[in-house]
């Protein structure tokens, strides 16, 4: 059933509607205005964007900064930029801005407040974080700046580095950076890594390591290779193979860690070749082709091929390192054919301590063998040698060769210490 309004009521009804969109369109049209003068950045705009829209924060935001930052007026830029914070108390960078002023006109408990409030608000918030860690830098609070560049760190990829060369600026200390500063995040410890190699902080990098191996939680593999490979260089093979054992488990490297029985990882060509760490390295050598063989070997499923086809050759490009003990006595045995070879001399297998280069043992010319025969000798440390370098070179070195090469079953054990019958080399068909 229709109800049938009065003419009264229907002109009073239309009446509101027309006042209504009319206030609508004021309300509308001055938030508009409001905004076209707060996009410019000029005093007489951003004062009547204020006074149109008394309520928005984000205005009164924009005065205080010109006020700071292009009038020089730090007390007029605190009044709009507290009248600001008021209004959104949950707008981190107000209270940043409000900090900034404070300290400029020396009120160190009101930007101690602004900050806090700031943090407050967005307390995981990198360039929140960022910023306030500069300015307890400033006011010599260190201990609150490297909390916050704690936050910058883990949340931040592009600010993490310049946040970590920060802290070492101010506290160039691994333990207390570890314990404050550093979240124990992988990303973060390996960027932390780096940081540190490139100082030549060897001990925190092994302690950095440490920390890093703690956690149990994979990474990309090459990172085990760089730490080891830095390690080598600064002569610490001790400790880069502890890195490599704490490592090995959680990245899936078991099967690459050395034993009591053969300190020689992957010497039967059974495992892919990593190139790092401690399984073979190798390196692309013109006029020298390296395979995986697994059409030919002396036992398991495949050997170690070379083929030389050149002049300019000293070596094969494959190598490992084998961290030992000084004056000790190893058993050192390898089995090898080859074929076709032309050319003086020929390749030859060479252990030499790896940091003086001189060599503890070098094989016969492994050229003359169309069956499988074993290599067998005992080599002895000297006192200094931690480190011997395996590797497979050309004698005389440069010389042209043509021929092919297959090695297997590499082995270096520690001898019984009460045999010191003379080195010998057998052949077995």
């Amino acid at each position: 059933m229709a109800i049938a309004l009065s003419n009264r009521r229907r002109w009073l009804l239309a009446v509101g509607l027309v006042l209504l969109a009319g206030l609508y369109l004021l309300l509308a049209g001055t938030e508009f205005a409001a905004s076209v003068f707060a996009s410019r950045a000029e005093l007489p705009s951003l004062e009547r964007a204020v006074r149109l829209a008394p309520g928005n924060a984000d205005y009164r935001h924009r005065l205080g900064r010109y006020f700071a930052f292009v009038a020089g007026d730090p007390q007029s830029a605190i009044d709009s930029l507290r009248s600001a914070v008021a209004l959104n108390p949950h707008d981190a960078h107000g209270w940043l801005d409000l900090a900034a002023a404070y300290q400029v006109t020396g009120d160190l408990a009101g930007q101690r407040s602004a900050l806090d409030r700031a943090l407050q608000a967005e307390p995981t918030a990198a360039d929140v974080a960022w910023e306030a860690a500069n300015f307890f830098l400033i006011g010599g609070d260190i201990d609150r700046a490297l909390r916050e560049f704690h936050v910058v760190i883990e949340n931040d990829a592009e600010l993490k580095d310049a946040a970590l060369r920060a802290c070492w600026r101010v506290r160039p200390d691994t333990d207390a950076l570890l314990r404050d500063a550093v979240p124990a995040r992988v990303h973060c410890l390996i960027s932390f890594l780096s940081l540190l190699k490139s100082k030549q902080e060897t001990e925190g990098v092994i302690k950095t390591w440490d920390r890093l191996a703690q956690l149990h939680e994979k990474f990309p593999n090459r990172y085990l290779y760089e730490q080891v490979r830095y390690l080598i260089d600064v002569r610490r093979p001790d400790a880069a193979m502890s890195a490599w054992m704490q490592s090995a488990d959680t990245l899936g490297l078991s099967a690459y860690l050395p034993t009591e029985d053969n300190l020689v990882v992957n010497g039967d060509f059974s495992l892919d070749i990593l190139n790092g760490g401690f399984d073979w390295n190798y390196v692309n050598r013109t006029g020298v082709r390296p395979l995986l063989d697994a059409s030919d070997f002396h036992q398991g499923r495949r050997s170690l091929s070379l083929t030389f086809e050149g002049p300019g050759i000293n070596d094969a490009g494959i190598q490992q390192f084998i961290p030992v003990r000084g004056a000790t006595t190893y058993d050192f045995s390898v089995y090898y054919k080859s074929a076709d070879f032309e050319g003086a001399g020929g390749p030859q297998i060479v252990l030499r301590d790896a940091y003086t280069g001189t060599p503890l043992y070098t094989s016969d010319s492994l050229n003359d063998a169309d069956f499988w025969k074993e290599v067998h000798s005992k080599v002895t440390t000297p006192d200094s040698t931690n480190l011997l370098r395996l590797a497979i070179e050309r004698f005389p070195a440069g010389a042209a060769i043509r021929g092919k090469l297959w090695l297997d079953n590499f082995q270096l054990s520690p001898a019984d210490s009460f045999d010191n019958s003379p080195t010998e080399s057998k052949d077995k068909p």
